[in-house]
């Protein structure tokens, strides 16, 4: 590979239909070297789970004044071009980023390579093919673990490390493949959804932990639903006086 871009992304959590991007990290990397970096965070419009910000190091406050996804994923876009992607579990963040890309109205076809993959094709040990795991073994430096452009700059380090060794032998291994993933694309949340959502918080007093205004048309059906379950619905005569 002449030239390629090494991505990794931290999210709000594992699931690409209801969580959302926070970092974007990547590398550009050409005839062997990397060239370039990018970093930018993502305001995800809600608050983030205390998990997510041991593991990452992550706050609210850091993202609370980031971009929106949709400049986000235009400034990602901008910085990696046509160019071929890489990563650890590469599908993984291929698939929020194509997410993101179509709620946005933008396309997002690409090919790419994956280090998991190959490190489970070459590798006998270590037994986890992890990129944690991985680095540990080949001793390869990260200043941060669990951030987007360390990890980024591990995965494309390990790249070179594994394509040295392995790559004349095994070459289709270390060659772009089209990443094949569909999507569809995440409606706006209706009026009447955000109508519904607001009487429920109020009669119910919920504190709300997320920005109604940029909520998707199915992550509200699936609020609505889970405060029905949970607390139940507004009755009719409190519903009117809202309307």
């Amino acid at each position: 590979m002449e030239a390629f871009v090494a991505v990794d992304l931290e999210m709000t959590g594992l699931k690409v239909k209801t969580d959302r991007i926070l970092e974007i990290g990547a590398v550009k990397a050409e005839n062997g070297r990397m060239v370039d970096a990018f970093q930018i965070f993502v305001n995800p419009h809600r608050r983030l789970d205390e998990t997510i910000t041991r593991l990452t190091g992550i706050t609210d406050e850091m993202v609370n004044g980031a971009p929106d996804p949709e400049e986000a994923i235009q400034a990602f876009l901008s910085f990696a071009g046509d160019l071929p992607l890489l990563g650890h579990n590469l599908m993984f963040d291929y698939s929020f980023l194509k997410q993101t890309a179509v709620n946005c109205g933008l396309p997002f076809e690409r090919n790419g390579m994956d280090t998991l993959k190959i490190a489970r094709k070459v590798l006998a040990e270590p037994e986890s093919k992890s990129l944690d795991s991985l680095c540990d073994f080949f001793l390869i430096q990260r200043d941060r673990r669990h951030r987007a452009l360390d990890d980024a700059e591990a995965a494309c380090r390990l790249f070179f490390l594994l394509q040295n060794r392995y790559g004349q032998e095994q070459p289709e291994l270390f060659a772009p493949k089209p990443l094949q993933y569909r999507i569809k694309k995440q409606g706006k949340i209706t009026p009447a959804q955000k109508r519904d959502l607001n009487h429920l918080f109020i009669y119910h007093r919920i504190e709300n932990h997320v920005d109604v205004e940029n909520m998707t048309r199915s992550e509200a059906s699936r609020m609505i639903n889970e405060i029905y379950v949970k607390y139940g619905r507004v009755p009719e005569q409190e519903e009117r006086l809202h309307v």
